[in-house]
């Protein structure tokens, strides 16, 4: 199971309560005997890298996210305790649930996921509500994500 019924819920609210920007986040889980997960919503900070400079950041939080700096540390921390990041999601406002090329950039550091194992949720918000939701998977015979069961 990917996303319980409950992360599901949670992250589609995170999606309405944030559109028309992209919410972002990311799902945790510390295996052992009794695996704990812990959902994670990040803050998107594209407005403000877009603000502060238009070129390098052409896309605001409309068409693109990037997980703010604290989010990342939090990240990081609990990584160090032990949990692995299971999920990265993250919605696309006013179009389909769709791994894009820009999606495949930015998961992707000099041409390997970070995180291979993770599995990489979209949610489609059009007008305010959630629609699609799609999972995509890092395969790495075929060099790319692929689209998995939710």
């Amino acid at each position: 199971m990917i996303l319980t019924p409950e992360e599901r819920r949670r992250i589609v609210e995170q999606a309405e309560a944030e559109y028309p920007a992209e919410c972002c986040g990311v799902l945790m889980i510390r295996r052992g005997a009794e695996p704990e997960r812990l959902l994670w919503p990040c803050r998107n900070m594209q407005n403000e890298l877009h603000e502060r400079d238009p070129e390098r950041h052409p896309r605001d939080a409309r068409t693109a996210y990037s997980i703010a700096a604290k989010d990342l540390q939090t990240i990081v921390a609990r990584e160090s305790q032990g949990y692995e990041v299971a999920v990265i999601y993250h919605s696309h406002i006013d179009v389909g649930a769709y791994f894009s090329a820009t999606d495949k950039q930015n998961a992707l550091m000099h041409g390997e996921p970070p995180y291979p194992e993770a599995i990489y949720v979209v949610v489609s918000v059009m007008g305010g509500k959630a629609g699609d939701i799609r999972a995509f998977a890092w395969q790495a015979a075929a060099r790319d994500f692929v689209e998995s069961q939710l």
